[in-house]
Order: C-alpha cells, then structure tokens, then sequence
C-alpha cells in the first residue's frame, strides 16, 4: 500500500541519509594511520629461486607504494567519498597530510630504487620535458608541417 499523497513522513526521520562513516577528522585519521602501518607491515614479496644440490625457494620482501585507491579501500569508502572529505573545512588538514604522505613515501620509494621510478613518476605526474626546435639560416624557428621523412635513395 503506498503512503497517501501529501505525507511528511520524511520529516520524521531522525537524520536525512546515511550517518557518515568518519563523524570527525580524528577518527579519520587514525584510519589513515592504520593504513600506513598497514603497508609497512604487510611488504609484497618477490619469490626467489634457487638452484643447486637443494632447489630451494626464499621470499624477498619489497616495499608496498601507499596509494589513495588503496587508502580508500582500506578505509571502505570510495574514492568519491574521499574527495568530499577533502573538501569539508574541518577535514582538510587530515586528507592533505594524508596524501602528502602518500606522495612522499612513492616519491622516497622511487629515488630509493624500492619502487619502479618510471611508474612512480608517471603516478605522481612527473615528467622530464625535452622541446626541439629547428632553426632556419636566419635563426628564427622553422614550423614544419605535414612533413613525411623520406630516406635517401628512396626515390629511385
């Protein structure tokens, strides 16, 4: 049966949607903290083989790269959820120090040969921008349109 037409029986509710899953920067935090612990004390492991009279097998740990998504899935929001945090005043100071940690340790990582440099840069949007012009007899630059490179002695 549906409710009849003109009710308020949304106003009656105690609060309107869903109560948030961190009610204050505090909690939070501790959140984030309990990621970053998180990764320090669960490295990947590369497995090692070696060969010989014993074939034996060792694990190597390597570090583990911090990352938002895999902040958000530890802390069971999505990253949506995540940029509205970012944008409440009273949170800001949290989710900027958070992701200023997580930059720093790929970025530490990266340098460090712990992490793959190329994909760290790229994640952090790093780039090394070389530009090339080609100058004319007079100096100025030269535009080069639809140019097709033809090698010599192609045209025989």
């Amino acid at each position: 049966m549906a409710p009849p037409k003109g009710n308020k029986f949304w106003e009656a509710r105690s609060s309107h949607g869903r109560k948030p899953i961190f009610e204050n920067p505090d909690i939070l935090w501790d959140g984030c903290v309990q990621y970053f612990q998180w990764t320090e004390d669960n490295p990947l492991e590369e497995a090692i083989v070696y060969q010989g009279a014993l074939n034996e097998t060792q694990s190597k740990p390597l570090m583990r790269a911090m990352t938002i998504s895999g902040l958000c899935l530890f802390l069971d929001i999505n990253y949506s959820t995540w940029e509205n945090y970012r944008e409440k005043d009273d949170f800001i100071r949290v989710t900027k120090n958070a992701e200023q940690i997580i930059y720093n340790q790929k970025f530490s990582g990266a340098a460090a040969g712990l992490l793959n440099p190329n994909i760290i840069a790229r994640d952090l949007g790093l780039k090394d921008e070389s530009k090339q012009e080609i100058s004319g007899p007079n100096g100025k630059p030269i535009e080069v349109s639809n140019f097709t490179f033809v090698p010599v002695g192609a045209d025989k």
